[in-house]
């Protein structure tokens, strides 16, 4: 029944005769859409050998009665929404070959009886809560092949019996929530010939354990986020390793040359490290390749010229390194590469023109590439990201803007682009980032910006890192890209991968843009940011920024627009930061829900009109006549305990609240500007 469309309460649908049919010996009902609790009727299927209920939405705890199927071989509850702790009485499961709790949300302990089982081959209880221990009992389980404990709040020491069962080839610890602790001291003379090692995190020092070498069928090693220092073992190099997970460690030195002789080395990350030197000229060599990351470490030189020949290449990642030169491989050359990141080095020279058609994130920021932005960019039709920002790149941005409707993130801030924002931008439906700050930029901000449909609703899905399939032999890998800087808040931070389609900012800072704002930009009702401060920008805040219901920031700030704030900007409920500094506005500073928590000084500065209780100047039309003063008298004064301050005169009082601000005016300037 497996894959069926039920969609309704597991008892329900079964309905009660169900669970009499006690010589049941095979239940499928995994993808079945099924929800509910497991009914402690289940106990009564005596016979059943094999129950899978994978694939469903079944909540709730297992039932103790579980324990009464003594002939069941094989149980399969992945993947739903089982919470609790694992039965007890699984103890009474002799039988029991494979069980897989994984991607529920049990917790408490793992129960020692589960490591008492005689038959018991596969444990698979991943992606959970489990707490406490890894039972010692599990040492004693003779024929396990299978051990997966990832992702859980596990703690404690990690048994060094596990690697004394003879038939054990799968060993996945550590992760995400595990505490796990390895002893760096014990000598390990492994019985078993592992396949996969997956230990990350679980406080490894010192250097790569030498008796993994003793491992000859190893084919998957993961030991990221420990304390490895040391070079790159050379005995690892020789051994037919399929995958390498060294990331977040402190190894030095090189990489040696024999590694890139592999035949079946299909991924390779080793970022955040200390390796320094060049690269390998032979890393061509690597003709299975499919990911390389090598991001965040301290190599040189060029990139060897021979990374063309690398044609399974489908992510490269060489950001944050010191690499340099003009001469960059023909990444034309391969195929299937879609995810390229060569930003935060020393590369200097025009921008490639050989880029695979597949090319979907482009990543060259903080180099020193120079010239003007390369036409043929317009040939990679798939195109999604596209960040050049901290370049030396000139042109005119209106002839230079590649037409790629694909376009999710464009960020081309502190370069020397001239020109214009043309009004074909409205093309790029699905642009959700885009960030020109800090360029020669002029003219007006079009209308047409406001029908980029991405800054106007957010997608109802969320982004994730996609599981990359890296050869047909291998299951897919979970890979967290690099964080897109962006500047959020005033300060620039790392945008997750994870975080992409649901953010959405505009920036235009730092350029030459004058004329009024649109009225249309407060269509954008998903933008997270807008910053159009440090321009020649006139005119009034319009009305239709009430409409930006996701702002957060909302950076408006040297420029000269005039007129009031206002009142619509009270209801956005999600605004942190609003700056208006340094323009001509005047009167009151609206009140209500969220103004009433802009009380940054600086925020508000150099503004000669302004007045409210944000910046502690009453307004004129809130100070009581000077006679006459009655039964009114205690409610005014109770609403200026809320402004935070008295009026003591309108210039006095900005004067003083520049002085709090801690502001190296020059009076001169001061006077000036007002």
């Amino acid at each position: 029944m497996s894959g069926n469309s039920f969609e309704g309460n597991l008892g329900l649908e079964l309905g009660g005769s169900f669970w009499n049919m006690t010589s049941l010996r095979l239940l499928d009902l995994s993808d079945c859409h099924l929800n509910g609790v497991l009914s402690p009727e289940v106990g009564k299927l005596q016979y059943l050998e094999w129950l899978d209920l994978r694939n469903n939405s079944l909540s709730g705890n297992i039932p103790e009665e579980i324990g009464n199927l003594t002939k069941l071989r094989e149980l399969y509850l992945a993947d739903n929404k089982f919470s609790g702790g694992i039965p007890s009485s699984v103890a009474k499961m002799m039988d029991l070959e494979v069980v897989d709790l994984s991607d529920n949300s049990f917790s408490k302990q793992i129960p020692t009886g589960i490591g008492r089982l005689p038959n018991m081959t596969t444990i698979v209880l991943h992606n959970n809560q489990l707490m406490g221990p890894i039972p010692s009992s599990i040492q004693n389980l003779s024929k396990l092949k299978v051990l997966h404990l990832q992702n859980n709040k596990l703690t404690g020491e990690i048994p060094i019996g596990l690697f004394k069962i003879v038939t054990l080839w799968s060993l996945f610890l550590g992760g995400r929530g595990n505490k796990l602790i390895w002893n760096n001291k014990a000598k390990i003379a492994p019985r078993c010939s592992l396949a996969e090692i997956f230990m990350p995190s679980c406080g490894i020092s010192g250097q790569i354990p030498e008796w993994i070498s003793s491992q000859k069928d190893l084919n998957r090693l993961d030991l990221s986020g420990n304390q490895l220092e040391g070079r790159f073992p050379y005995w690892l190099a020789e051994m037919d390793v399929r995958t390498i997970f060294l990331f977040n460690n402190k190894l030095t030195g090189s990489i040696p040359h024999r590694l890139f002789e592999s035949k079946s080395l299909t991924l390779l990350h080793l970022s955040n490290n200390k390796f320094s030197g060049e690269l390998p000229q032979n890393i061509g060599n690597a003709k299975a390749m499919s990911i390389l990351m090598l991001s965040r470490n301290n190599f040189s030189g060029q990139i060897p010229i021979s990374m063309s020949n690398m044609h399974n290449l489908r992510l490269l990642d060489l950001s944050t390194n010191k690499f340099s030169g003009d001469n960059l491989p023909v990444f034309s050359n391969n195929p299937y590469l879609f995810y390229l990141d060569l930003s935060y080095n020393e590369f200097c020279g025009k921008i490639p023109t050989t880029f695979s058609t597949e090319t979907q994130v482009l990543y060259l920021g903080g180099n020193k590439f120079s010239g003007n932005l390369p036409r043929n960019l317009t040939k990679l039709v798939g195109l999604r990201h596209l960040d050049l920002h901290d370049n030396d790149i000139t042109g005119y941005f209106h002839d230079v803007l590649p037409e790629t409707p694909t376009l999710q993130v464009l960020v081309l801030r502190n370069n020397y682009f001239e020109g214009f924002i043309p009004t074909t931008i409205s093309k790029f439906t699905n642009l959700q980032i885009l960030d020109l700050s800090g360029n020669k930029l002029t003219g007006s901000i079009p209308v047409e910006i406001a029908n980029l449909t991405r800054m106007i609703e957010t997608p109802v899905h969320k982004s994730t890192s996609p599981n990359l399939y890296i050869s047909p032999y291998c299951d897919p890998v979970h890979i967290d890209f690099e964080d897109l800087i962006v500047n959020w808040k005033n300060s620039f931070q790392g945008l997750s991968s994870h975080s992409l389609d649901i953010y959405s900012l505009l920036d235009l800072s730092n350029n030459r843009i004058s004329g009024e704002i649109p009225e249309s930009l407060g269509n954008l009702k998903s933008l997270k940011e807008l910053n159009i401060s440090n321009n020649n920008i006139s005119g009034h805040i319009p009305m239709s920024f009430g409409n930006l219901k996701g702002i957060e920031s909302l950076d408006l700030s040297h420029n000269k627009i005039s007129g009031s704030i206002p009142k619509s900007l009270a209801k956005l409920g999600e605004l942190a930061i609003l700056d208006v500094s340094n323009n001509k506005l005047t009167g009151k500073i609206p009140v209500g829900e969220q103004m009433n928590t802009m009380n940054e000084l600086k925020y508000f500065a150099n503004n000669s009109g302004l007045c409210g209780m944000q910046i502690m100047i009453k307004c004129p039309e809130d100070i009581p006549p000077s006679e006459g003063i009655g039964i009114g008298e205690d409610d005014e004064k109770l609403s200026w305990i809320f402004w935070g301050g008295s009026w003591i005169g309108f210039p006095v009082g900005f004067l003083l609240s520049i002085l709090i601000m801690g502001y190296s005016l020059d009076f001169l300037q001061l006077f000036k500007i007002w």
